[in-house]
């Protein structure tokens, strides 16, 4: 107890704190007319002592990232790029709000089974920014755990928080992720320089596919940036929903693009070099946007499959998504706010829809039928 009184005493003596100057002494003039204080007194040992004012230190690379190189179960930039079809999968909610995975794993597995090769978890779809990152590192983990050896699994860690993308992006590749999607900084918009120096601090962790949305973000980010950051072998590629004049300039210089637009993504894929798409709609008919992806050029089915897609993006997404997955039976009429189910008209308006379809193209076995407004739960606090 001795010793430990005295190195308590030891952290408070004088010695460590800035000290007051007395008679005798001396400054020393050093470069640039500035000047550093000196003075010597004896610290708790009764030693004579220098202090001078702490300078700061900026150490390179102190933070350095935290990865592994284990290859076990790992996948290669180069898998990631030949994915075709990628689903940006809904979370659903208990009554409660918290997760569902009962649910959330019966939509993963009927992906699987549709033949859907990858999934974003967490993404805006899943409503990742309507999560603690506690919630969305356990989805990411739990959706490896379950599914990764059939699926390949893509966690959005991004952030508009450089820090926050880093941390997210360290943590996701440690529970297993096989790439992450990563968004440009949104709201506290950034320099085009800023772009690159935060995409650069993650994409040294692993394979990484860029997200360019600028109806969400209010920034675009130009092809200068990508062409940049496609130095880095693990740039995956560009999620890219700025339109397919945008996806061609990319494609005739080597880089992956998927198709961000459900709307736009058969063309995408067949005229303009796009590698696949990551989808919204294929959440709800997966084996036809397959077809869609891997059958060659299909105009008719694309124009058949257009009315569904302009009816999911009338509002903006997730809404329609929620709405329809809850009138198939897939989920539970369960919405977070802000997010609010679609009027009845609409609807109504998806039942036809998916009459029209056909019932056997769309997830789940129960019949589509028309909800009231009471059978919606609203969640503001979860």
């Amino acid at each position: 107890m001795d010793a430990l009184r005295s190195y308590g005493v030891c952290l408070r003596e004088p010695a460590l704190r800035s000290p007051r100057l007395r008679r005798g002494d001396a400054y020393k003039r050093i470069k640039r007319g500035h000047y550093k204080f000196l003075t010597t007194h004896s610290n708790a040992f009764g030693r004579n002592v220098q202090w001078r004012f702490p300078r700061a230190a900026v150490l390179p690379n102190f933070h350095l990232p935290m990865r592994s190189y284990e290859v076990k179960n790992r996948t290669s930039t180069e898998d990631i790029k030949a994915l075709r079809l990628i689903t940006a999968i809904k979370t659903p909610y208990l009554p409660d709000g918290r997760f569902d995975l009962e649910a959330y794993d019966d939509l993963i597995n009927m992906q699987i089974v549709q033949g859907v090769e990858g999934v974003i978890v967490g993404g805006t779809t899943g409503e990742g920014q309507l999560m603690s990152w506690d919630e969305h590192i356990m989805l990411i983990g739990h959706t490896v755990n379950c599914f990764g050896g059939s699926i390949k699994v893509i966690g959005n860690t991004g952030s508009n928080s450089t820090r926050e993308a880093i941390h997210a992006s360290e943590q996701g590749f440690a529970v297993g992720m096989h790439a992450a999607l990563h968004i440009n900084p949104y709201y506290g918009k950034t320099s085009l320089e800023g772009l690159i120096s935060h995409f650069d601090c993650v994409l040294s962790m692993g394979p990484t596919i860029i997200y360019n949305v600028p109806t969400r973000t209010g920034q675009d980010i130009p092809p200068c940036v990508i062409h940049t950051l496609a130095k880095s072998p693990n740039l995956a590629g560009v999620k890219e929903c700025v339109g397919n004049d945008r996806v061609k300039q990319y494609t005739d210089n080597g880089i992956a693009v998927w198709s961000g637009n459900d709307d736009e993504c058969h063309d995408a894929r067949w005229n303009y070099g796009a590698m696949g798409v990551i989808s919204v709609t294929s959440n709800l008919v997966p084996g036809l946007m397959r077809e869609l992806m891997f059958g060659g050029k299909y105009p008719s089915l694309n124009s058949k499959l257009m009315p569904l897609i302009e009816w999911l993006f009338h509002e903006p997404n997730p809404i329609g998504l929620n709405t329809a997955l809850a009138q198939l039976g897939v989920a539970r009429p369960v919405f977070r706010l802000p997010y609010v189910p679609l009027p009845r008209a609409k609807r109504v308006e998806f039942v036809n829809l998916v009459k029209e379809i056909g019932r056997e193209y769309f997830v789940g076995n129960k019949e589509v039928e028309v909800l009231n407004d009471d059978d919606f739960i609203l969640i503001g606090r979860y």
